[in-house]
């Protein structure tokens, strides 16, 4: 079955919950909240990739990541043999390397540059890495360089990007490209709350879309994701388990 992958942006700054998780009280309070909701993977990302937004250096990303990674680590290093799987969302190789060592089982790399070294850091560790899925098909400029040998030992999943910096037409290319992608690997795919749903809809408030939110993720689960990626836990789940027991599986 499709697993769900819950959203904590710890960050001032991310397009439709930004703020809300910021303290790390109420990021570590929200990654529990998802755990009791059914999330199989938790991802903790502390930069806000929404367009416009100002990069930040790893040091600050570190300084937002490393007090709520200290608030779980009793629950990732077994004390709660069920805790859902911590990815961290990251392209800073500093960044993914301290979040390994205080117990983070994926690195959710978003941008194509850093990749190679994910993947070389992520082998070390045996690590999970999420990664564009132009990355693994050939498609990313050659100075951008290419995957190492080591990333065959590395559980990989493609993410086929809607949202960064795409246009509506283009976001549902990707979106129905996901059949397809999922026959050359594991899949991850991130709608959620993103324009595209906006768009499709019609509904232009944040939160007022859910409909639509897990339109999408039920439609990318039928068609071969391994992964969703949510802000709606509760919500997700409860679909995808109720399509998956209609579907027999």
């Amino acid at each position: 079955m499709t697993k769900v992958m819950g959203i904590v942006n710890v960050t001032p700054d991310s397009f439709s919950d930004g703020g809300m998780y910021f303290k790390p009280e109420e990021a570590i309070r929200r990654a529990l909240n998802m755990a009791g909701e059914g999330a199989d993977i938790i991802d903790l990302g502390a930069e806000s990739t929404r367009p416009g937004a100002e990069p930040i250096q790893w040091e600050e990303e570190w300084s937002r990541l490393e007090p709520v990674l200290q608030g779980l680590s009793p629950r990732i290093r077994g004390v709660s043999p069920q805790f859902p799987l911590v990815s961290v969302d990251t392209y800073h190789p500093e960044t993914a390397e301290r979040a390994i060592a205080a117990g983070a089982g994926m690195v959710n790399c978003v941008y194509a540059k850093t990749v190679s070294e994910m993947f070389e850091i992520c082998a070390k560790n045996a690590t999970k890495l999420v990664v564009p899925a132009s990355c693994c098909l050939g498609t990313v400029p050659k100075s951008i360089g290419s995957v190492p040998k080591c990333a065959g030992s590395v559980p990989t999943y493609l993410d086929p990007m809607v949202g960064f910096g795409t246009t509506r037409e283009e976001d549902l290319e990707l979106l129905r490209s996901v059949p397809e992608l999922a026959k050359r690997g594991p899949v991850l795919v991130g709608a959620s709350r993103k324009r595209i749903v906006k768009k499709l809809t019609g509904e232009k408030v944040t939160g007022k879309n859910l409909g639509g939110n897990l339109g999408i993720a039920v439609w990318c689960a039928l068609h071969g994701a391994s992964i969703v990626r949510v802000h709606d836990v509760r919500e997700t789940v409860q679909a995808i388990k109720v399509v998956s027991a209609l579907e027999g599986d």
